[in-house]
Order: C-alpha cells, then sequence, then structure tokens
C-alpha cells in the first residue's frame, strides 16, 4: 500500500516558485517512500535581507519532527537543509523502532550453561 504523503509549502512574504516547490515536493515524496510512518510534510520559507529562513514539521504514525535552517544562502539551500534534518531524525526514530527490540531481546536471552 502506497499512500500519498500531504505536503504544504507556504512561501512567505516571498515570490512562489514552482520549480523550488516541485524539488522540495519531490524530496518529501522521497523521504515518505522510504519511511511510510511519514504522513505529512509542511514547510515555511521566508527571505530576509540577512538570509532565507525555512521551518518545517513532519507528522505520521508515532512520529513527529521539526527542522530549521537560517541563515542559509537562498531559499533552495534552506529548504534542503530543513529536509536533510527530516531524513536524519526520520532515520533515527525509525532505528530505534527496528532496533531497540532486538537489543532488548539479546539482553534477555538466557546464556548456555556449560556442564
Amino acid at each position: 500500500m502506497n499512500r500519498v504523503p500531504q505536503i504544504v509549502i507556504h512561501f512567505n512574504d516571498v515570490p512562489i516558485d514552482k520549480d523550488l516547490r516541485e524539488h522540495l515536493e519531490g524530496r518529501c515524496e522521497h523521504l515518505a517512500a522510504e519511511f511510510p510512518e511519514a504522513t505529512s510534510f509542511e514547510i515555511h520559507l521566508s527571505g530576509e535581507l540577512e538570509g532565507a529562513r525555512c521551518h518545517g514539521h513532519v507528522t505520521g504514525k508515532r512520529t513527529r519532527a521539526a527542522a530549521h535552517a537560517e541563515s542559509a544562502n537562498n531559499l533552495r539551500h534552506a529548504g534542503d537543509q530543513v529536509i536533510e534534518k527530516f531524513e536524519r531524525e526520520l532515520r533515527r526514530e525509525h532505528d530505534k523502532r527496528i532496533f531497540g527490540p532486538r537489543r532488548e531481546a539479546q539482553k534477555s536471552r538466557s546464556k548456555r550453561s556449560t556442564a
């Protein structure tokens, strides 16, 4: 079952860039394919004199992550930084869910006795 994630990208006080929107949506769809527990991505892009800013949230089944990039060279760079942070956070949570029970099972395994 391959669900399409909800992806919302807001351009705050900057002109809307269709190419940037498609780029970020593609990267979010790639993350959603790799981590199916992520069902919603929300990204806010804004530009100021000192640089671009991006803030985002990922939500899903037992998943919540937030990321922020500031003082980046341009909006695309800021968006990419936020999505890379999403990927690191999703990977950490995913690995914790997968490998945590295995570690516990290894710790509780009874030792063989040599008699």
